[in-house]
């Protein structure tokens, strides 16, 4: 949070997933950007994985009041159970959005 002037500035933290659209893989990232910026970012290509991977879509976004919130969440879908609801997420998001 953050002031300008007499108003409240509140950053936004993202939780996102992004699916290449080149071999299917998932990429799961947080960030203070909103995800559309981060999709951009991703397909100019600003590391190895990301170049190899590219295109992406985004296909997935949760957003929270805390940066700590998206880490963890962050986590959770990339440990046990987590990797499991990702998958259902991603397949309803397939299913329901083509």
């Amino acid at each position: 949070m953050a002031s300008n002037g007499s108003k409240l500035v509140f950053t936004m933290y993202f939780l996102y997933f992004l699916k290449s659209v080149k071999n299917g893989k998932v990429y799961v990232g947080s960030t203070s950007k909103k995800p559309e910026v981060r999709l951009a970012e991703h397909n100019s290509g600003t590391n190895q994985w990301t170049r190899q991977n590219r295109p992406f879509k985004l296909v997935y976004f949760e957003k929270y009041h805390c940066i700590n919130d998206a880490k963890s969440r962050e986590l959770f879908y990339k440990t046990g159970v987590g990797k499991v609801v990702k998958r259902i997420i991603i397949e309803s998001f397939e299913k329901f959005f083509r």
